[in-house]
Formats: C-alpha cells, sequence, structure tokens
C-alpha cells in the first residue's frame, strides 16, 4: 500500500510504501478488547477502602453483661450487624492491572492501524515540527492539511514539545511517542498522522 507523504501547506514531497506486516493486518477484535481492558484496568487507582469491625473506632467494652439482660448477646458495639459496625468484606487497596502478552499488544495495534488505513485515514507528513506551540495558527495549519475539526492523533516523539503544548489544550487534539503508541490511542482518534520519522520507528517496532 502506498501513501503520499505531504508536509504542512499540503504539497505531496513524496512517497512512502507503507508495510504490509504492519497496516495490512487481519482484523483481531477479540485481541483489541483484551489490550483495551488491561489498559483501562491498569488507570484505575485502586485506593477504595473500607473500615472491617479492627479498624473502626470504639467497640472496646462489652454493652452488657453476657446473661441476664434478655438482650441478645453482645461483645461490641462494632459489630458489622450495629449501626456504626464495621464493614464486612468491604473493598480494600488492590491493584487491577492486567497482564497482556506484547505479542498480543501488538498484533491488537497492527489491527486497529490496518482498520485506520483500509478507510485512508492514515496520514504522514515529511515533518512534524512547528515552530512555535500557538495553537490558533496550528489549527490554521490543520485547515491547510484537510484534518480541521477532526479528532486527529499526532504520532512522532516526546522531543516534539512544541507539537503537544499546541494541541494539549484541544480535546479533539493528541500526541504520542511512536515508541510509546497504544491501542487506546489510536481507537480514541478518527485520524492518526504520523511524521515520516515516526512512521519508521514503529514499523521497525512492530515488526520486530
Amino acid at each position: 500500500m502506498k501513501i503520499d507523504v505531504r508536509n504542512w501547506d499540503n504539497e505531496v514531497v513524496g512517497e512512502l510504501e507503507l508495510s504490509g506486516d504492519v497496516f495490512e493486518f487481519p482484523s483481531r477484535p477479540h485481541l483489541v478488547y483484551e489490550v483495551i481492558k488491561a489498559y483501562l484496568s491498569g488507570l484505575r487507582r485502586g485506593t477504595h477502602a473500607t473500615k472491617n469491625r479492627a479498624l473502626v473506632s470504639g467497640g472496646g467494652k462489652k454493652p452488657w453483661k453476657q446473661k441476664g439482660s434478655g438482650r441478645a448477646r453482645a461483645g461490641s458495639n462494632r459489630s458489622p450487624l450495629w449501626r456504626h459496625g464495621g464493614t464486612v468484606f468491604g473493598p480494600q487497596p488492590r491493584s487491577y492491572a492486567a497482564k497482556v502478552n506484547v505479542k498480543a499488544k501488538k498484533s491488537a495495534l497492527k489491527s486497529v492501524l490496518s482498520a485506520r488505513a483500509k478507510v485512508g485515514h492514515v496520514h504522514v507528513l515529511d515533518s512534524l515540527d512547528i515552530a512555535n506551540n500557538r495553537t490558533k495558527e496550528f489549527l490554521a495549519r490543520l485547515e491547510k492539511v484537510g484534518l480541521g475539526g477532526r479528532k486527529v492523533l499526532f504520532v512522532d516523539s516526546y522531543e516534539n514539545l512544541n507539537l503537544m503544548l499546541a494541541t494539549r489544550n484541544r480535546p479533539e487534539l493528541a500526541t504520542a511517542d511512536s515508541l510509546h503508541l497504544n491501542v487506546y490511542q489510536v481507537l480514541n482518534r478518527e485520524h492518526v498522522v504520523f511524521s515520516r520519522r515516526a512512521l519508521g520507528q514503529l514499523v521497525e517496532v512492530l515488526s520486530s
């Protein structure tokens, strides 16, 4: 599959052959589901906690004597049966992280990239470098390349600070590093724009 390489003025400056191993990969919805589920689970803080009868305050004294009062036996006013008592089997801090094999992650990413390429939503620019981090000027550039008002993911490098600053206050725009691209980032945006350098790095990683 061949794709035009353009610049910020939307001029064709070259042509690139997209790797068939990456951009013509068969659909793998089950892998995409597992990878997305693991990714979102990993974002959970897992700091929820409830107090059991050992942690809740009070309850050191037996409320009344064991026999003779006519009431049911009670050893603590912090029993789970009592109001303000401890919680039984309540949530405790835990990690929600789930393990996904590296091969599965790569296959899922290739699957979603192939789906984007099939409908023409993968774009390559010769360079994603910009002179400054002004969002207004960057949006004007997007209009030139025909992506104004679209949900776009820009894949380059974390070193491209101006790109990251220019897009961070626009909810429809996002940036990603080519060596840390994940399935969720691609699925969350309609179009994916690569710099020529970033695309080469990504293909090298996914083909290994």
